[in-house]
């Protein structure tokens, strides 16, 4: 997805704790009512033809929410997409369209970002998957318990039902995992992870129908690694892989050589990670594609560190890892995509590639603090290849699923 994960986060919360971190940014998207404010009012975001055109309100809006969101929650805003990207997303048409609307309080007639308490979107896949929806949101967390999020959930259904969808996925975000022996833990069918049930976005996908399918562990890895760790477990994957592997590495653009074999791995991508019991098809890819999602990036100011493996004797590209991050922010990267071809697998090049584009990462971003990173919790190969790397489990994602009609 292009954004970092956003959750279902409405019918209670709290504000941030005194000693969590500060930021005005944040603070000036608290609206000031005397009383709680019941009703909402649900407004669509125009795409700004700048950030500093009037009708940005929305965008600024909606990025502040994202931001106090994270901050309350882990105490930095590595996970907040920001106005650019925002922009940049609803920009997207040719692949998938994507919606994104604000809720204000019903009393507001000329909104402005200050009034901004909650945001949600739709992202309607165009060239596949026409029955499916993903969508998010958030609120703000002074204002939860009001019934935003659910005034924002119903709009983003209706456009997803008015768009001819008749599946919906939506994700729920929470820090740590459930004691095993919480009785209000909640188990996806695969058996692998677990929910807390009583959280707030849990309880909003509850009572609209949402079945919960599938468990993913958040996890995060603090920079840099330590290089005698990071060196021995590359040496250890180049013996394993031998000499009908080799390794290209590359910043920014594919290279116009792999561009295509690249759309091959991206397309397999949808489909060879695991699903669960997500109605997802595959999703086909191609060289326009890429360079598409290439141009994406450069407007959100964001670039990507990609290591790919080549299958030497056939020429093939057979796997790769993608580490993405935003031009002007030196802590956070992000670990996306990681995929070896189930043909090629059992051949440590999944710790190939991953250790291959950590070091890097450490050249090309010395500043870099902190890695994040998401996978399905029955993906036990590389949720080994991340815990050997260092990752530290951090939280779960819930991901959730209902079905129209």
């Amino acid at each position: 997805m292009a954004e970092a994960p956003v959750g279902l986060t409405d019918p209670a919360g709290s504000p941030p704790k005194a000693d969590e971190p500060w930021n005005p940014l944040a603070e000036r998207a608290v609206v000031s009512h005397s009383c709680p404010v019941t009703d909402w009012q649900i407004i669509p975001v125009p795409v700004p033809s700048s950030l500093g055109a009037p009708e940005a309100w929305a965008v600024h809006g909606g990025a502040a929410v994202r931001q106090a969101v994270e901050l309350a929650r882990l105490g930095h805003d590595d996970l907040a997409a920001r106005a650019p990207e925002i922009i940049s997303h609803l920009m997207m048409a040719d692949y998938s369209r994507n919606v994104e609307v604000v809720a204000v309080p019903a009393d507001v007639t000329e909104p402005t970002t200050a009034d901004v308490v909650g945001y949600a979107h739709a992202s309607l896949p165009l060239t596949s998957n026409p029955h499916l929806a993903y969508l998010g949101l958030e609120v703000h967390p002074a204002h939860r318990g009001h019934g935003a999020g659910a005034a924002l959930l119903a709009e983003v259904e209706r456009i997803a039902l008015e768009n001819g969808r008749s599946v919906l996925i939506a994700w729920t975000e929470q820090l740590g995992d459930p004691a095993p022996d919480d009785p209000a833990a909640l188990r996806p069918p695969t058996g692998s992870g677990l929910v807390r049930g009583d959280e707030p976005g849990v309880l909003l996908a509850l009572r609209r129908g949402y079945a919960l399918e599938q468990a993913e562990r958040y996890s995060v890895l603090q920079l840099p690694v330590e290089p005698a760790l990071l060196n021995a477990l590359h040496a250890d994957a180049l013996r394993r892989a031998g000499d009908a592997y080799r390794l290209h590495t590359w910043e920014g653009d594919v290279p116009a050589e792999w561009v295509e074999q690249f759309a091959v791995l991206r397309t397999r991508m949808s489909t060879d990670v695991p699903m669960a019991g997500l109605e997802i098809e595959e999703d086909p890819w191609d060289a326009a594609r890429v360079r598409q999602e290439e141009e994406e990036a450069r407007r959100s100011g964001h670039a990507a560190l990609t290591t790919a493996v080549e299958h030497v004797p056939t020429g093939a590209l057979v796997g790769y890892s993608e580490i993405d991050y935003a031009l002007d922010r030196p802590q956070p990267a992000f670990q996306d995509d990681t995929l070896v071809l189930k043909e090629h697998r059992g051949r440590r090049l999944g710790m190939l590639v991953k250790s291959d584009a950590l070091r890097r990462l450490g050249e090309l971003r010395p500043d870099a603090e902190r890695l994040h990173t998401w996978n399905a919790e029955e993906n036990a190969y590389m949720l080994a290849i991340n815990v050997a790397l260092g990752f530290r489990p951090t939280g779960v994602v819930g991901m959730w699923q209902k079905r129209l009609g």
